[in-house]
């Protein structure tokens, strides 16, 4: 399937419900112009709400709720709670929540065991049960979810799960899943935005306005990290994979993190088309209930005024910058929204939705792809390796090169889509003779305001160094 093909509201705005049984809110979310609704079900009981929502343009999201499911596998009363709110006209469907949290998504005899490298008691069950629940999604005409995964830092971190339940689909089903892949799969994450977003000071994007003058109404706000210019400013190279000595782990904590790693990995390793990504619970978090957030110190804190202004400013970013796969989010969650009178909620009511496309989402051809034109100086470079070349390589080949202009050095290169338009780039791509043309179709091709700076790998790795330092004695950041 294509992205155009997926049905849904083309509204990024979306709401998580308070759980299980409890009465929504619909009304609510008609004034504050929700697009999505994510559901924790208890069963069926919310199936007729279902068609009203989807009779008002919102795009209902389902998950039946087990206790401690950890890889519980496919039944017939899941089997038929799933076709009962397909008979009402729902296609997105989740199983499985943040299964590399132990507690409470797992047995608790089981604690210890939740690991992403036991693969005989957590990994092989838990993809192998997930491949039968997509399978049975797909069959009914509808969109099977790729898991959620809490957004974990470390040697057992997201990007570590991600790769682990990936890699063993890779090796071990590998058609099963391209199968899915092709049919309707998605996936879900839970992007938290923490305080990992700004608003920039005019004609200073590395600068963050002070919080109290804010406004979600001007442009200028930034919810690309990592790779936002502030972050970029600090920690040179930092990427969703890491990139920097701070960042052994990757840095997986942003809106589009989570979702970009999928895809790249879908690509590299299965050499899959981008697949939407939605966001089933996340946003601005933690909530400025009675006082302001600032989960990490190096970002400027939020108080309840600012939160409104960035909420707002965020589902309206997704909907004109985020690359074309990021179709929204829900935020977390209904009863902490509504009861706490949060700002957030009148600034939904009152600030009109930028819309993603048409009726059922299609990716609107007006917003452009990528980043925009280079003025003087690119607001940002990247040196990208083609495959096959490792970043290791890459440090101790041009050691003074990096320590001279400070580059992001990846392996991956569709981490361009989440740079807006107002922003630049430029990459200097090394490469084999034999990559050379696929690497220009990748990116030059694809992204035609990008400078494309090619090395190619024609001797020794004693020729790219004599290169680099070539560029450093002539103070040449390209070629």
């Amino acid at each position: 399937m294509q992205l155009s093909e997926y049905q849904w509201s083309g509204n990024p705005r979306g709401m998580h419900n308070t759980g299980a049984y409890v009465p929504l809110g619909l009304d609510g979310y008609r004034r504050t112009q929700m697009g999505w609704v994510k559901l924790v079900t208890g069963g069926e009981e919310f199936a007729a709400d279902c068609g009203w929502m989807l009779s008002n343009n919102i795009t209902p999201v389902i998950r039946l709720y087990r206790a401690e499911p950890g890889a519980m596998p496919v039944d017939g009363v899941l089997r038929n709670q799933w076709s009962i709110y397909a008979s009402y006209g729902v296609k997105w469907f989740e199983f499985y929540n943040e299964p590399n949290f132990a507690s409470p998504e797992w047995p608790s005899d089981m604690a210890d065991l939740v690991d992403h490298r036991n693969v005989d008691e957590v990994i092989r069950p838990l993809c192998e049960n997930w491949l039968d629940f997509a399978e049975t999604i797909i069959n009914m005409g509808c969109y099977p979810a790729f898991p959620a995964l809490g957004e974990t830092v470390g040697v057992n971190g997201a990007l570590q799960w991600l790769e682990a339940m990936l890699g063993y689909l890779r090796d071990n089903w590998r058609d099963r899943f391209i199968n899915v892949m092709n049919n309707g799969l998605w996936c879900a994450t839970h992007p938290y935005a923490l305080n990992h977003w700004y608003q920039e000071v005019p004609g200073s994007p590395a600068t963050p306005r002070l919080p109290a003058q804010y406004n979600a109404q001007e442009p200028g706000w930034h919810f690309e990290y990592p790779y936002d210019p502030f972050t970029q400013a600090y920690d040179p190279g930092r990427t969703l994979w890491g990139g920097t000595p701070s960042t052994p782990y990757g840095d997986p904590n942003g809106i589009l993190a989570m979702g970009m790693a999928f895809n790249q990995r879908l690509q590299e390793w299965f050499g899959g088309a981008p697949l939407p990504v939605f966001g089933t619970e996340g946003g601005i978090y933690p909530l400025p209930i009675n006082e302001a957030q600032q989960p990490d110190t190096r970002f400027p804190p939020y108080d309840r005024t600012a939160h409104a202004h960035g909420t707002v400013a965020m589902f309206n970013w997704i909907a004109t910058q985020a690359p074309p796969w990021m179709l929204g989010m829900a935020l977390w969650k209904e009863d902490e929204y509504y009861n706490n009178g949060l700002p957030a909620i009148q600034f939904m009511e009152s600030m009109p939705q930028m819309p993603r496309g048409g009726l059922w989402g299609t990716v609107p051809t007006a917003v452009p792809r990528g980043p925009g034109p280079i003025n003087g100086e690119p607001s940002l470079h990247a040196v990208i390796l083609a495959p096959g070349l490792e970043t290791r390589w890459f440090f101790e080949t041009a050691q003074s090169y990096w320590n001279t202009y400070r580059p992001i050095v990846t392996t991956v290169w569709d981490f361009i889509d989440a740079i807006p338009y107002d922003r630049s780039l430029a990459t200097t791509v090394i490469t084999p003779p034999e990559m050379a043309d696929a690497m220009r179709q990748v990116i030059q091709q694809q992204y035609p305001n990008v400078l494309f700076d090619l090395i190619i790998i024609t001797d020794s790795v004693d020729q790219v160094a004599e290169v680099f330092n070539q560029r450093v004695w002539s103070n040449r950041r390209f070629g």
